[in-house]
């Protein structure tokens, strides 16, 4: 019987998929793209799911492809790009928490995540070029997070960093010690629960969206989705609670 290497969990509203393949430092090997992809698209679909929470097992968050299999021939195929763009287009937010390091096609995950926390211990490199390959499908994901003159740097030497350079450079929203890692992701998990499902669906596609060269295009369709979501069950649920000094319906326990 095959070993699952990577795990769903589903509690109060969180759903928490584990990278579970320690032995090869949670390599991105075909079977764990497989089973990652499976679990993504089970927890967005399951209207239970509030939140979604990627995170590992072992002292490696995610070493990157797995090279035994590349050099065998095993290419990554579609799969990778399609986890990117399921992390990326989440209707949900995602939160990546780091214990461990994350090398190459893990910091394409890290990117592809609303929100990454990592323990100060963590570090990181994008490990491509001294391999002699390219982090091409990862820049789809990485390069809207950092600033110019860093990817430069980082994907060019492929030099190792840490979890406050990180952060500095827009890779993380925080690096916390160790044993504070969990009650900081779970801050985030809390606070992401405590908005509508609608509103954060949409918020997450205008923070996406192309903006127009013209900013009155750009005003002009942001007036319409204001209005939408002021006029939607959410909106007038929401303002209702807040004028009755109570949780809205879709916040845990109201």
């Amino acid at each position: 019987m095959t070993t699952e290497l990577v795990h769903l969990d589903v509690e109060r509203g969180v759903a928490t998929i584990t990278l579970d393949s320690p032995n090869n430092r949670n390599a991105l090997s075909a079977q764990l793209r497989t089973e990652l992809l499976a679990h993504l698209e089970t927890a967005y679909a399951d209207d239970a799911v509030r939140v979604v929470m990627l995170t590992h097992t072992g002292t490696v968050f995610c070493a990157g492809m797995d090279l035994k299999e590349a050099r065998s021939g095993k290419l990554a195929g579609d799969e990778f790009p399609r986890i990117l763009e399921l992390l990326w287009n989440s209707p949900k937010p995602v939160v990546a928490r780091l214990a461990g390091p994350a090398r190459a096609g893990g910091l394409g995950l890290v990117a592809a995540c609303d929100i990454a926390v990592a323990a100060d211990t963590v570090t990181f490199a994008f490990t491509e070029v001294r391999i002699g390959v390219v982090p091409a499908v990862i820049s789809a994901t990485v390069l809207p997070r950092l600033s110019s003159r860093a990817a430069n740097e980082l994907f060019l030497t492929g030099e190792t960093f840490d979890a406050a350079r990180a952060v500095t450079i827009g890779l993380l929203n925080s690096a916390v010690a160790a044993d504070g890692l969990d009650s900081e992701v779970q801050r985030f998990t809390d606070m992401l629960a405590l908005g509508a499902p609608g509103a954060l669906a949409a918020t997450k596609t205008m923070l996406r969206r192309t903006i127009p060269p013209a900013i009155g295009d750009d005003l002009s369709a942001m007036a319409q989705l204001s209005a939408q979501h002021f006029g939607s069950a959410e909106g007038l649920e929401g303002m209702a609670a807040f004028l009755e000094k109570r949780k809205p319906s879709w916040v845990p326990g109201a």
